[in-house]
């Protein structure tokens, strides 16, 4: 199985529909997916439908009952979503009182890692939902993927949540001893504004090989997906949007057997 998380230190910039159209995608191909909230806002589950005021399972469990879940159990706090081969692990506001209940317990951060790899037999891939702020939450997407999508709106404030993002990246290389492969997706692209267009070369001149070489943009079929509860691909398949994801996974998969010749 391989892990994906989504992350930025900063909210609005495209993480979950990021998460939900390269998981709609993954699965057109052919590949089993689960989509893991870890966001206490919900975002994700409300997408599908779920309520994370009132959830009663889901990514919560996996902290309440730390080392106790079989690979049985954990199927059970599974939902399903408009494709019969993406699930998603719901998220509840519960998880926001983590970094209380995480004080003098052991193994916190990697929680979720240990989780998904009991579902291995039943998924071939998992993208996480992450949070915007650096906690408990941050650290078990970070700590658990094989790979980190980095989406990036092009404006300058968001810039500066990359810039947090990428500080953060260095500090968990240190406690893993080994570097994470990250990717930044530049998102909500606008040529028509002068912000855009100098936001993205910024990414291109500082990030270089890590940007994606294209970019998305904007385009109200994502919100609309949203409000259907649907993939995007599946809502408006010939949409500009779409096709840019498309592209986009596409370069994320050529990166991956890239690191994957590298090491052998």
């Amino acid at each position: 199985m391989e892990i994906w998380s989504v992350a930025n230190q900063k909210g609005g910039v495209g993480k979950t529909t990021t998460a939900v159209t390269l998981a709609g995608l993954l699965a057109e191909q052919g590949k089993r997916v689960l989509l893991v909230d870890l966001d206490p806002h919900g975002s994700l589950s409300s997408y599908f439908g779920q309520d994370p005021d009132h959830q009663a399972k889901g990514a919560y469990t996996l902290f309440q009952q730390k080392d106790e879940l079989s690979a049985d159990e954990l199927r059970t706090l599974l939902c399903n979503t408009p494709i019969e081969s993406a699930y998603l692990l719901p998220a509840s506001t519960a998880l926001a009182t983590l970094e209380r209940q995480a004080i003098g317990r052991d193994g916190m951060g990697l929680v979720v890692g240990k989780a998904l790899k009991l579902m291995s037999s039943i998924v071939d891939i998992a993208i996480i939902d992450s949070p915007p702020l650096l906690g408990i939450l941050l650290v078990n997407a970070l700590a658990a993927c094989d790979r980190l999508v980095i989406p990036v709106q092009t404006e300058f404030l968001a810039l500066k949540g990359l810039e947090r993002m990428t500080h953060t990246l260095t500090m968990m290389a240190r406690s893993r001893n080994r570097a994470l492969n990250f990717a930044i997706v530049p998102t909500m692209f606008d040529r028509r504004t002068q912000a855009s267009v100098a936001s993205l070369r910024h990414l291109r001149n500082h990030y270089g090989d890590n940007v994606f070489p294209g970019r998305i943009p904007v385009d109200t079929k994502f919100r609309d997906a949203s409000k259907a509860g649907q993939y995007p691909h599946v809502f408006s398949p010939d949409s500009h949007g779409i096709d840019a994801y498309r592209q986009c996974l596409k370069w994320l998969q050529g990166q991956g057997q890239a690191s994957l010749e590298q090491v052998s």
